[in-house]
């Protein structure tokens, strides 16, 4: 018998990460539960309907409305009556898949967030790999063991650890939802394809023995859910992004999260290349630089370029590129150098956030 391995969640509303950024940005957080604005096609226009069914004409609400920028072919869309609420619409994309329009202050303040943790996560690193390289010389098949596995693919390969929503509603996958049919074992080689976020197939892999033998164990059970684990009452469980998230804060003693892989990968991909980058001789040249650099980073973990600069590319490693100090540093290993530039960095107080 199968039971899912989740739980439900318990924090208060102003342990949100995304409640606390909004407070912190001087937003109100806001939720497409509440009353809000609805749009109704009229011929080749729109009309907005406002929670007292009519006809919004407020000049400021509807240049508001237009700098969302909602695509016409968006259905079910609501709009926030806030305008200064942190999520300001939401709407069925023409695939059916939900999509988000956020206030600018919020997406700013909540990247700056996502940077400021990157120096702890990344002092916190050598603490989670001893404790994934333990968990997954367990015996039989244990909760810890099948996490340590996906902790070590968020790692290595830097996919999305997924959400069972989107597996449901939209098709796409992440490594806590795939299913047997995404993956292929061969000996100590692992290999992965899905399609994941935006549709985009995504095709990653690595080579590690005792990975490949946990993938293969969990393949051999019955269900089509790739990542299972047998309780202590011998029971079949489902793994999801929440065990995962737990377990990262149990290890590190800190609120990290699988998303925080990512974050740290986008980073260190980009001081490593721009590293090896031929100096540049005009503000031009660094320029073209950076963007060709962003580019590789963006492809490899399946962004724009706009989404890699802003948000997954701490803004420190390109400025001690255009300054001319990243090749410089001294360390006995990349990670530890970008680990000294950020911490550097955050004394002189350098600003966290930079534009696209």
């Amino acid at each position: 018998m199968e039971r899912s391995g989740g739980h439900a969640s318990e924090r208060s509303l102003t342990s949100d990460p995304a409640a606390e950024a909004a407070k912190e940005a001087g937003l109100t957080y806001t939720t497409d539960g509440e009353p809000g604005i609805r749009r109704v096609r009229k011929g080749k226009r729109f009309d907005y309907i406002g929670p007292e069914a009519k006809v919004i004409r407020d000049a400021a609400t509807l240049d508001r409305i237009r700098s969302l920028a909602i695509p016409p072919a968006w259905e079910h869309v609501w709009i926030s009556t806030r305008p200064r609420g942190h999520l300001q619409a939401t709407g069925r994309d023409s695939r059916g898949r939900k999509q988000h329009r956020y206030h600018p202050r919020w997406r700013e303040v909540r990247d700056a967030n996502k940077f400021d943790r990157m120096a702890g996560f990344a002092k916190a690193l050598p603490r989670i790999r001893r404790r994934v390289a333990r968990d997954l010389g367990r015996d039989r098949l244990p909760k810890e063991k099948v996490v340590a596995t996906i902790v070590r693919l968020l790692e290595t390969t830097y996919a999305r650890i997924g959400n069972e929503e989107y597996a449901q509603q939209n098709h796409s996958f992440g490594l806590t939802t795939l299913r047997n049919r995404h993956v292929q074992v061969n000996g100590s080689s692992v290999r992965f394809l899905f399609k994941g976020k935006s549709g985009r197939e995504v095709h990653v892999g690595i080579t590690d023995r005792r990975v490949a033998r946990v993938v293969k164990r969990c393949e051999e059970l019955p269900g089509q859910n790739l990542f299972q684990y047998i309780d202590s009452d011998g029971e079949r469980r489902t793994l999801t992004s929440d065990d995962v998230n737990q377990y990262m804060r149990d290890v590190t003693g800190e609120d990290f999260t699988a998303k925080d892989f990512r974050t740290w990968a986008g980073t260190m991909l980009a001081a490593c290349a721009l590293r090896q980058v031929t100096a540049f001789d005009s503000e031009a040249d660094a320029k073209r630089n950076v963007i060709a650099v962003i580019d590789t980073v963006a492809q490899k973990l399946g962004h724009t370029r706009a989404v890699c600069r802003r948000s997954y590319v701490h803004p420190a490693v390109v400025d001690a590129y255009t300054e001319g100090v990243l090749g410089t540093l001294d360390a006995k290993s990349d990670e530890a150098a970008v680990l000294a530039l950020l911490r550097r960095r955050s004394r002189k107080g350098v600003p966290q956030t930079r534009a696209a």
